[in-house]
């Protein structure tokens, strides 16, 4: 019943290619100059989905095309839909040069100064293994957005998926060398008095931090705000203040000196790192690279 029903209404590719070009364009002479096709076959394309689907796509205003409203929803979902199948073929040609290709999805900061500085190793570790990389933030169905494996960052709250977690946050107090100096920062309690860099999304982590320092009575904490935390390590690194941010991200910066830790205090947050993977997926290659990460913790 599906088979026939699909043989039946389902345009072609070609023909959906054309819907989804005419509709970012508002133009079947664009779409055609797009997709190296004449102006008529688009519009027989155009013709051959309205029939098949059974109602109108575009309407005319004076000499262009405008969206009708059930164009316009079937447009914004089938372009997500052909950038999908776009990215599986893409993702089987390199898994077909490769032998076998990961599609892991990642924090943007985390990729950026954890994970890809290791990777080195794990392709030394498992040639035949590629790794394709995507930032994301918010859990999404990894089934449906073909991923294999996926960090997140936060709670175990990741709906139908297996999590693991691999490590908490520890957020230490870090500034420039120069920094120190001129403000006279020589531990915790010299921070009261000193500019701080605040990360927007957490107002009060300076406040635990020095609680955690055994610190009382500690006054508001004004300044500086930014909304990432790559934004707070650069800052702290060229001296506009203190910075508080997990150790992880600033390892290099440390080892460089180009950071230094204020006091030993690492304030241990409530959330933590989870690698994430679909359920009842069998994957090799994601066990070796689950595995590789769990080593590197």
């Amino acid at each position: 019943m599906v088979d026939r029903f699909a043989r039946r209404f389902l345009p072609s590719f070609s023909v959906l290619r054309s819907f989804a070009s005419a509709a970012r364009h508002q133009s079947f002479t664009l779409a055609a100059e797009e997709l190296n096709l004449t102006q008529s076959a688009v519009s027989r394309h155009i013709r051959d989905m309205e029939t098949a689907l059974g109602f109108s796509l575009f309407r005319r205003v004076g000499r262009r095309v405008v969206l009708t409203p059930a164009g316009k929803n079937l447009a914004d979902a089938l372009e997500d839909d052909l950038s999908r199948i776009t990215q599986t073929l893409h993702r089987a040609i390199a898994a077909g040069m490769s032998g076998a290709t990961l599609n892991v999805a990642s924090l943007p900061t985390f990729a950026s100064r954890w994970l890809i500085p290791r990777l080195p190793g794990f392709e030394k570790a498992h040639p035949g293994i590629g790794i394709n990389l995507t930032a994301r933030i918010n859990p999404f169905d990894l089934a449906h957005e073909r991923f294999d494996v996926a960090i997140h960052f936060g709670r175990d709250n990741w709906p139908d998926a297996q999590l693991t977690k691999f490590c908490d946050e520890e957020m230490i107090a870090v500034a420039s060398p120069q920094f120190m100096e001129t403000n006279g920062v020589h531990g915790p309690a010299d921070l009261l008095n000193a500019p701080l860099l605040h990360l927007q999304s957490r107002p009060g982590a300076w406040g635990d931090w020095m609680h955690e320092a055994g610190l009382q009575d500690v006054p508001a904490l004004p300044g500086k705000q930014f909304d990432q935390f790559t934004m707070v390590i650069a800052g702290a690194a060229a001296g506009l203040g203190a910075g508080l941010v997990p150790a992880y991200l600033i390892e290099e910066e440390l080892r460089s000196g180009v950071l230094v830790q204020v006091g030993d205090t690492a304030l241990k947050t409530q959330n933590s790192y989870f690698i994430v993977r679909p359920l009842g997926v069998e994957n090799p290659s994601a066990d070796a690279f689950v595995s590789w990460i769990l080593a590197q913790v």
